[in-house]
């Protein structure tokens, strides 16, 4: 990872950095982390799909002129349905049936406060266009495709302006950079807690967080390559902050003990729950009524909310939810 990113540029980013560097720490303790049987090699697989996911939104805006923003919100709105799905109906109803009621709420809303938190002070990466440019937008020529073209560019341009703030400034720009990679880091905490319940949990929450990261791999790179003009600096620097999420799961399999007290881990889960749960209705569902409208959005979420509890279903009866990884 190092030798991607150039000292001469100015895009590097210290957490960038900071996590190369951790990276081979771990790996040397790994002969510990080994001692916990297959759980942390298929949570880190697990993770490295989910979090590369943003090499996948970096490339639509590589390889396309303007990514289609409602394309987007519908993805995005499909994966808030996920999160929902897997946070109600597995996360937080498992945590309240083994552990009590009164528990399973505290420590979901516990989780919930926790990524508030988190929220707050590290903002989740956005494309949504601002008032102006919305108005903008409504005053487009239907007729004139190279003009929608040009407006659309335009709405894009002013959103990254305003989410990730003004490219004259290096010191914000590595400030978001470093935001965004932090913001992966519950996630990367999350796929290896789930991994940890079996491998139904993990693997719904990895494709959750995977589809979720494509709009997020967009809104990193589409500043990127504005402000550079180079498309390999943008899609290194969403493929490394996507990196942050695998790292998560490295630092809380090396922290965590190689077995869990059943009550706790499903407490943890519970908070898990918490933690998807607020950032689906804080951050994605907005962003998926502001790019696909709101009609076209909730459909999204319902469908992506059927499609998670069929395959909760299915994952159930093919593997039991205390299957050993």
């Amino acid at each position: 990872i190092i030798t991607l990113l150039k000292p001469h540029s100015y895009t590097i980013s210290y957490t960038h950095c900071f996590i190369s560097l951790l990276y081979p720490i771990f790996f040397f303790h790994f002969n510990e982390i080994k001692e916990m049987d297959s759980e942390v090699l298929v949570a880190l697989s697990l993770s490295l799909v989910g979090g590369l996911s943003t090499s996948l939104g970096a490339l639509l805006v590589i390889l396309t002129k303007a990514p289609n923003l409602k394309m987007l919100g519908l993805l995005q709105g499909f994966a808030a349905g996920l999160m929902l799905s897997i946070s109600f109906f597995d996360l937080a109803h498992n945590a309240i049936n083994s552990i009590g009621f009164l528990k399973g709420n505290i420590w979901f809303f516990g989780g919930v406060i926790f990524f508030a938190i988190v929220a707050n002070f590290i903002p989740e990466p956005s494309l949504a266009p601002t008032i102006e440019a919305k108005n903008k937008k409504k005053q487009v020529d239907e007729g004139g495709k190279d003009i929608m073209k040009k407006h659309r560019r335009q709405v894009l341009f002013s959103g990254i302006i305003t989410a990730v703030a003004p490219m004259a400034s290096k010191f914000q720009f590595h400030i978001e950079l470093h935001g965004i990679s932090l913001h992966n880091f519950p996630e990367g905490m999350a796929v290896f807690l789930g991994s940890l319940k079996g491998l139904r949990v993990g693997l719904n929450l990895a494709l959750a967080i995977a589809l979720h990261n494509i709009p997020e791999g967009v809104a990193v790179a589409l500043p990127v390559y504005f402000a550079t003009q180079s498309k390999w600096q943008a899609f290194k620097l969403a493929t490394v902050s996507g990196l942050a999420e695998p790292l998560g799961v490295i630092i809380v399999a090396y922290l965590f003990p190689s077995s869990l007290d059943p009550e706790i881990l499903e407490g943890l889960l519970g908070s898990v729950g918490g933690v998807m749960a607020f950032l689906t209705l804080h951050e994605m569902l907005p962003l998926a009524f502001d790019y696909a409208g709101q009609k076209q959005a909730v459909k999204a979420v319902f469908f992506g909310m059927a499609f998670m509890s069929a395959s909760l279903y299915f994952l159930e009866i093919s593997l039991p939810s205390d299957v050993g990884l």
